[in-house]
Formats: structure tokens, sequence, C-alpha cells
């Protein structure tokens, strides 16, 4: 049963757990953001798609912001806890870093089954849905913008020119229409004004023309023949677009279970099985990493006594983002048949396990003992001889 020091322990790593996944969410997205309304602007498609492509890789951003999050969220918990001495007194009533860890590993649980299903079956998913909109939008399955002042390509053999959009688009002014036959047959339109209809077949769409010119020009024609109209409807075959892929082409679409199916299968080819076992394992490594981030957001949590040091926070995301890092390169070298994945990303687990529990036991265990307390004197020096070097280059400015 959670008692008052396990709920306030719970409240202390909310807050700033929440905030963390919210600010490292934004971040991603914000970058993200600015490239896909460039992509969308390019490709001429509708800009609301970019809502929707943002949305399909919330996933991915998740699951690395949910470790940091989880992390961070601990660290500054304990931090302040440390700080104001409330830790000290925690321990002299007899709770223990094993005890006090009850409520952080509650988060790491919950937050490492909410991982696992996002990294296994949730962002494969995401991820082919954002590559389906990027071929929609290539393809022009989306529709495609018409810019003003611009020939643009619309059908087969079919080049419209306006100049002049309004009413978001679907009021045209100054249109000029060029159309094409495989015969050889030609058709040119001038018109003040027009609009695109729907019509009964998905295939078809109808653009309606008003007070305009039309010279139609064949190879048994003598001279183009012109008319001269009121309203004039035009009918446009929309090109034929192939279907997108089916999922699973890339390893980051197949779910776990589908990465161990392929994974062993002997009819697959070696090359496919290398690429599949080694994204299984890197998304099972960056699962089970989570276990040890309570003990390292604690280990690092603690400044040496009489400091108040951040050096601990700055050190805890660098060891994370390190660790992702190598995990990327052993999978790349996993996929690329050069080494067991097994070996290319267990063996750093391993070390990067051993020198946790090091630095907890450190802590924990070790009568006076502080992992980083040596990282907090080389820092402190380093600042002093920094200090130093400027004040004399000040006094050399000043002379």
């Amino acid at each position: 049963m959670a008692t008052q020091i396990d709920r306030y322990i719970a409240r202390l790593i909310a807050v700033p757990l929440i905030a963390t996944l919210v600010l490292a969410a934004m971040l991603l997205l914000l970058d993200k953001m600015l490239r896909l309304f460039d992509f969308v602007v390019t490709e001429g498609g509708p800009v609301g798609i970019v809502w929707k492509m943002l949305a399909n890789l919330i996933p991915e951003y998740m699951s690395l912001g949910i470790p940091i999050g989880l992390m961070l969220g601990i660290l500054l918990a304990f931090r302040k806890i440390a700080l104001s001495s409330e830790l000290d007194t925690l321990r002299g009533v007899g709770l223990g870093y094993g005890r006090l860890l009850r409520t952080p590993y509650v988060y790491a649980l919950a937050l490492m089954a909410l991982n696992l299903a996002i990294v296994g079956f949730i962002q494969p998913y995401a991820r082919y849905a954002y590559e389906g909109l990027r071929y929609e939008l290539r393809s022009g399955a989306l529709g495609a913008s018409i810019k003003v002042g611009e020939f643009t390509n619309i059908g087969q053999g079919m080049t419209l020119r306006i100049e002049r959009s309004d009413d978001e688009g679907r009021r045209l002014q100054g249109i000029f229409v060029r159309a094409d036959t495989k015969d050889g047959k030609t058709l040119a339109v001038t018109a003040a004004e027009g609009r695109f209809l729907g019509t009964d077949d998905p295939d078809t769409i109808l653009l309606r023309l008003r007070d305009g010119r039309l010279v139609h020009d064949a190879p048994d024609y003598r001279v183009p023949r012109v008319l001269s109209f009121a309203n004039h409807d035009l009918p446009i075959s929309l090109p034929v677009i192939d279907a997108f892929r089916k999922r699973g082409d890339g390893d980051a679409e197949l779910t776990i279970p589908e990465l161990i199916r392929i994974g062993g299968n002997d009819a697959v080819s070696r090359e496919r099985r290398d690429k599949v076992r080694a994204n299984f394992h890197f998304r099972m490594v960056e699962v089970a990493m989570m276990l040890l981030l309570p003990l390292l957001a604690v280990a690092l949590a603690v400044p040496p006594k009489r400091s108040t040091s951040g050096l601990g926070i700055f050190l805890s995301i660098v060891m994370v983002v390190t660790y992702h890092k190598v995990n990327q390169y052993g999978e790349q070298m996993g996929a690329q048949g050069r080494i067991d994945p097994i070996i290319a990303l267990w063996v750093p687990f391993a070390i990067f396990a051993a020198l946790i529990l090091w630095m907890y036991w450190t802590l924990a265990h070790k009568p006076g003992g502080q992992p980083i307390g040596a990282l907090e004197k080389a820092a402190s020096k380093a600042a002093k001889g920094i200090s130093s070097i400027l004040r004399i280059r000040r006094r050399e400015v000043a002379a």
C-alpha cells in the first residue's frame, strides 16, 4: 500500500516528467513542422495535411521523449529532496534508497509497458501512415495547388494557367487552358472566370468556364475553328495513381511479432533477416534500458555535501543520448551483417548497466560514497581555471 511518502515522491516526479514530455514533443514537432510545411508547399498539396503527418510522428517522438522524461522526473524529484535535506531525514528514520525507489519503479514499469506498446505496435502503423501521406503528396492523390501566373499540368496532356484566384481557390479568373490529344488534335481556351466541379465519376472533374473563346484545331482542319461562349464545361480526366505499397517494406513498419517471425524464417534472405534482427534487438534494448533509469537518476541526483551543482542533470542527459547513439550504431552494424546484433546491442547494454549499478551502489551502500564527486571537483577546478584566464585577459586589455 502506498504511504504518504510514496504519494509525496509521486507528486514530485509527475510535474517534471509531464513537463519534459510536453516540451520534448513540442520541440521535435516544431522542428519537423517547418520542414513538412516546406515539403507540402513544394509538392503543391493542401496545407492541412501537415497536421495529419505530424500526428503520425507523435508515437516516434514519444518513444524518444519517454525515457528522458522518466529520468529527469526522478532525478529532479530526488535532487529537490536532497538539497532541502529531506533525503537525510528520510534515511535517518530508516528509509533507504531501495525503499525510496519503490515509487520511481512504479513509474518506470508503467512507462516501460507504454513504450513497448508504442515501439512494438503503434509506431509501425503510424510510420506506414506517414509514408502513405508522403506518397500521396508526391503522386498528386491529395490534389495539387494551382499557382497564380504559372503553367500547371492537370490531367493528361492538359495545361492550365490562371491570373487570379479567389474564395480559397474555388473561383478562378483570367483562365487559359490548352489540351493536346494523341491523334494531334489541340484545344485552346481562354475564359474570364471558371471553377472546378465534381462529377459522378470519381476519376473525372469538370472545369466550368464563363465568357470565353475556344480554338479547336486538328490535322484534317484547313483552318482552326473558333467559338465564343458564355458557358462551357470542360471535362478533365484525373491521372491514374498507383496504390501505395503494402506495410512492411521497411523494418520500422513491422510490429514485434512480425520481426520475430521474419527474423526466424530461413526462407527469407540473409540480408533481410540481419536487418530485421538488428531492428528487433534495437527496440528491445531501448525498452530494457528504462529499468536502469531510476538507478541512474538517483545516483546523479544527489550532489556532494555543501554543493548545489547541476552537473548531474547535464551528465544524465549526455549519458542517455550517448547510449541511444551507440545503439543506433550497433543496429547499423548488425543490419549490415558485420557483427551479430546480440553482441552489437546487448554488450553495450551490459556495460551501461554495470556502470549504473556501480554508481548506485557507491551512493547507496558505500559510506560517504559520491559517484559524481570527482567530476564535481574537476568541473569546479576547470571553472576556476577559466575564470582566472578571463580575469588575466581583462587586465591585459585594460592595461
